[in-house]
């Protein structure tokens, strides 16, 4: 399989300390737009398409680790040395990872619809599932947020259990994001991320080892990472506030922005070791 790790393509933002921003499982850098728009005033945000999603093509089948030999080399190629983690669902993981592998240059955790050891509650998928959701889908991206397409097939769909806030504004985040971060997502990363999920990934015994500041945010009614396992996370970090957004699912960023952007802002912001240049 390969190892070697690839040029990984990035969406760099602002000036200040860095915030290497990881999206989930599909996605792509642009699903981190919600956190880098408001936070490249006062960091620079790093938002890499990993391996095998969005422009970062991969090179043959790879394994989970691989991902972190990809992003240590672009911390590299980008001169950074200290930085904060930003990760979401699958990118939360992999925060945790490059945590666990380099404590001394991690300055912060802030953790979002994700866990040590993520557990799903996520329901049976049917075939109507998957024929209202390839409908919304087509319409929401000729229409971005059509009210009528919401209620008639939205709400039947597998969108329903991403997000609980059948708004147009959260359909506008998924025509604009969701939709083209799916369609470039390479059966590649379907598979890492499977295998290292059917091999039973747990890292909660090494918790202890990150003793830098975090912050873990859950939706109350996620079903692919369940609240439970994100609070379980919080509770075993050395350092760690959590924060659980009510009738908010898996895409919350999404569902409430600007409350969770505040949150982050808020932490940050009490926290000033953490580098946040002053406004000008």
């Amino acid at each position: 399989m390969a190892r070697d790790p690839i040029d990984l393509h990035v969406d760099v933002r602002g000036d200040g300390f860095p915030i290497l921003m990881l999206h989930g499982h599909p996605g792509a850098s642009g699903c981190l737009s919600v956190f880098a728009h408001r936070l490249s005033p006062r960091y620079r945000t790093i938002c890499p398409d990993l391996r095998g999603y969005g422009r970062s093509r991969p090179r043959g089948a790879f394994e989970m680790d691989a991902h972190l030999e990809d992003l240590e080399a672009l911390l590299e190629r980008l001169h950074v040395d200290r930085y904060l983690l930003l990760g979401w669902s699958l990118g939360g993981i992999l925060a945790l990872e490059l945590a666990l592998r380099h404590g001394d240059r991690v300055a912060g955790v802030i953790g979002i619809a994700t866990a040590a050891r993520p557990r799903g509650s996520h329901p049976p998928v049917s075939r109507q599932d998957l024929a209202y959701t390839a409908v919304a889908g087509i319409l929401n991206r000729l229409k971005p947020g059509w009210r009528w397409n919401i209620e008639t097939f939205g709400k039947r769909s597998l969108f329903r259990h991403l997000v609980r806030r059948q708004e147009p504004s959260v359909y506008r985040y998924l025509a604009r994001e969701g939709v083209s971060a799916y369609l470039k997502t390479h059966p590649e990363a379907t598979r890492a991320l499977q295998q290292a999920l059917q091999q039973g990934y747990d890292r909660r015994s090494e918790l202890d080892r990150v003793r830098c500041p975090c912050l873990w945010l859950a939706g109350d009614r996620d079903c692919h990472i369940t609240p439970e396992a994100s609070r379980e996370t919080a509770l075993a970090l050395a350092d760690c506030q959590w924060i659980c957004y009510r009738d908010t699912a898996h895409l919350f960023p999404w569902e409430i922005p600007e409350r969770v952007c505040r949150d982050i802002e808020t932490w940050l912001s009490d926290r000033p070791d953490l580098g946040a240049i002053a406004h000008v």
